[in-house]
């Protein structure tokens, strides 16, 4: 199979169709926001050409470019720009389209001062995928779910649908982050999809299985000088009391951290006990005292001296599994397919739903090394029914 090529037919602007008020210009960035990195977060819709719809290429670009027009009048900050990692000015700018190999309109480290970037691609086959880059800096995963469910109804012609809420500044009042950086290290690297039959507990039981491949594979071994830790992503507003709805933009989620025994191969199944205990401790009081920021960012400085030493082997899990991401009908039915890209971040897993039979993709981001050693794990293969790498 031949090197997949892109052409760049045209590269334009996507300004919202209203200007914003002056009283919504700026929007102050959360503490959450702020610890956060300024990665794009990908994703990728696929869709088949529907012979029931006359519109052809050009007209879906052109809708989908009105209807993002009309929709960014809602989700105003994605048009605007981050200033000095402390606010969006909302100055509606448009997002900006580039150049970027694939489908995606960027690469995932080239945010700078960028919130939105979309890339349509176009099809020989009459098909359509549709790349959306959404800087971490401001939205979570749910965030990035949000707008483009509101933007495919949009392309519909639905309006009626929940309004986003700005504002998470006033629940987590940003901090001054002077000192040693607390970001994870970025790097680019391989990925893998994997695909497994569906269970009851289906994302607590994969990701113990792949936790412990990757363990066993790549010979971890934990000691005084050496602590290997799971974490899981976690949406927040529905843990904050009292619960905030989901219509919430922005970053309100966090990582629970567990640290599993790997005394044996049996300790797997100890696994999901650590994990729920771990996901349990995320509560009123746990986000009460992220609110107050200045001791949790000392928590997250320690956290990140401890892993650039080496003293902490993290492996991080995320989920877009049961999101509505396969009802983005834009007009010209629901995607066949969504993917997500070759992530920055080693030892992290994103867990998507494949759109068949309830089946999941596991997008698996590893160092080279590493990952030639997982890749050779009889164990993990005689459980993955189909895998696929590309290296950028």
């Amino acid at each position: 199979m031949g090197e997949m090529k892109v052409e760049v037919i045209s590269r334009d602007t996507a300004k919202p169709s209203s200007p914003t008020p002056t009283d919504l210009r700026h929007l102050q960035l959360s503490f959450l926001d702020q610890i956060t990195p300024p990665v794009f977060m990908p994703i990728i819709l696929f869709y088949q050409m529907n012979t029931e719809v006359e519109e052809g290429g050009v007209e879906r670009c052109r809708r989908l470019k009105e209807s993002l027009s009309e929709i960014l009048v809602r989700f105003h900050p994605l048009a605007g720009r981050v200033r000095d990692d402390a606010l969006v000015e909302c100055n509606d700018d448009g997002p900006e389209p580039a150049e970027l190999n694939k489908f995606l309109p960027r690469e995932l480290d080239d945010v700078r001062d960028l919130i939105l970037a979309i890339q349509i691609n176009v099809f020989k086959c009459g098909g359509i995928g549709i790349g959306v880059c959404i800087s971490h800096k401001v939205a979570d995963a749910l965030s990035l779910v949000m707008f483009i469910t509101s933007w495919a109804a949009a392309a519909r012609g639905v309006s009626d649908t929940a309004c986003p809420q700005f504002g998470m500044a006033n629940l987590f009042p940003p901090a001054n982050l002077s000192g040693p950086n607390h970001t994870p290290e970025l790097e680019r690297r391989r990925f893998t999809t994997v695909d497994f039959p569906r269970r009851p507990t289906r994302i607590e039981a994969l990701s113990a299985f792949i936790w412990s491949r990757f363990v066993a594979a790549t010979h971890g071994k934990a000691g005084p000088e050496r602590i290997y830790t799971v974490l899981h992503s976690v949406n927040l507003r529905t843990r904050m009391d009292p619960p905030l709805p989901e219509n919430y933009f922005g970053n309100v989620s966090r990582l629970a951290i567990a640290t599993p025994c790997m005394d044996s191969e049996e300790e797997c199944h100890g696994f999901v006990n650590h994990m729920r205990d771990a996901k349990s401790k995320i509560n009123g009081d746990y986000v009460r005292k992220v609110q107050e920021g200045y001791g949790y960012l000392n928590f997250m400085k320690k956290r990140a001296e401890s892993v650039s030493k080496g003293e902490v082997v993290p492996f991080t899990f995320t989920s877009l599994c049961r999101f509505p991401l396969y009802e983005a009908d834009f007009g010209w039915g629901k995607p066949v397919w969504m993917g997500s890209a070759s992530l920055l971040f080693k030892n992290l897993v994103v867990f998507m739903d494949n759109g068949i039979g309830g089946g999941i993709e596991a997008w698996i981001n590893l160092k080279e090394a590493d990952m030639a050693k997982f890749q050779e794990d009889k164990e993990f293969l005689s459980f993955v029914s189909g895998i696929s790498d590309a290296k950028l």
